[in-house]
């Protein structure tokens, strides 16, 4: 299979699409969760935005990472990107670290946010806890770095979970507290937030959300698993008390989670789905749900293997995506060196 890409310069026609920003950390393998939460939102919105998909390999780094899997994931996330169906035409797809500029705005921006600010952020907290042996700076001002990726690009949406939503104020809240100091820069960005079928949880503890980092791989249906290991997983998921397929979040947990991997992979609504096996049990409908998300998987496991295997071609897509992102992320920085009083080299 060939990877489609080209060089292009933004045209008249797409001046007047909004610019959405959005990427995953290569931090672990990509899960159906990414699927249904980041990238088949993306699919749908680069026909009607101008859209910069980024590996976030510079944000991996707050945790420790091994150099050979880390390089090795950075360009999977690529692969799975293309695979899911991002058109290389349209979109820009590139790694964090290929763009400079993403670190030099972030220092800029740390120097523009409160201590107490960057203290609040809830995810800082969470994350001390889990690694609790490295809690490190760059874990700290991780929203910083955030908020550079995002107002490099002039973003006006920035598809995120729930979870993103505070960094997202922070961004919001650098983006006018420069504007206000200095004269308008950078555009406000808002969340955009999928209403149905973005949290994915895990197959095990099903009130927990599904992980790449979970030790248990059970507990996640993996974008690469083969269709034999996916429906053993879905085997194998907890379920609850009673055998009605009924979505309640919070008293089924574990049946509603399924009901969510077979929306997802059959765009069936819940109430269809409640019909479809009333009266059926859990047996019959675990194996549906196998079926389907193992059908849904298969043809996203097939072309990725067939584009990581051309590595010439993924790494001339990079350097396309890389030159384009960098165009836009120095115009951006250049402006905002000159505000803050830098001087301008010669």
């Amino acid at each position: 299979m060939r990877i489609i890409f080209r060089e292009t310069v933004m045209n008249t026609e797409n001046t007047s699409k909004k610019i959405i920003l959005s990427g995953i950390q290569a931090s672990g393998d990509l899960t159906i969760g990414h699927y249904a939460g980041a990238m088949k939102n993306w699919v749908q919105l680069q026909d009607d935005y101008e859209c910069y998909f980024m590996v976030a390999d510079m944000h991996a780094i707050t945790t420790r990472q091994v150099p050979a899997d880390l390089r090795r994931r950075s360009v999977d996330v690529v692969a799975m990107y293309a695979a899911c169906g991002i058109n290389t035409e349209q979109s820009t797809l590139f790694i964090q670290s290929h763009v400079p500029e993403h670190a030099q705005l972030a220092w800029v921006l740390n120097c523009f946010t409160g201590f107490g600010e960057a203290q609040r952020m809830t995810q800082f907290k969470d994350k001390s806890q889990q690694h609790s042996e490295n809690v490190n700076v760059g874990l700290f001002s991780y929203p910083v770095l955030m908020a550079a990726d995002i107002l490099l690009y002039q973003a006006d949406l920035v598809p995120v979970g729930e979870d993103q939503k505070q960094h997202i104020e922070l961004t919001r809240n650098l983006a006018e507290r420069f504007n206000h100091l200095y004269s308008p820069t950078f555009a406000v960005p808002d969340p955009f937030i999928p209403k149905e079928g973005a949290r994915i949880m895990s197959l095990q503890e099903p009130r927990k959300k599904m992980s790449k980092s979970d030790p248990n791989q059970n507990s996640c249906i993996f974008l690469h698993d083969a269709d034999a290991v996916i429906k053993n997983k879905i085997k194998r998921a907890v379920t609850d008390s009673g055998t009605d397929i009924i979505y309640d979040t919070e008293q089924r947990p574990g049946i509603s989670n399924l009901m969510s991997l077979y929306h997802i992979s059959t765009g069936k609504s819940m109430q269809e789905i409640t019909d479809e096996f009333n009266g059926r049990g859990y047996a019959p409908f675990k194996e549906a749900v196998a079926e389907a998300v193992a059908e849904l998987i298969s043809p996203i496991r097939n072309r990725f293997e067939e584009i990581r295997s051309n590595p010439d071609e993924l790494s001339a897509l990079l350097k396309v995506g890389a030159e384009k992102a960098r165009r836009q992320a120095f115009k951006t920085l250049r402006k905002v060196y000159k505000k803050v009083g830098f001087v301008e080299p010669s």
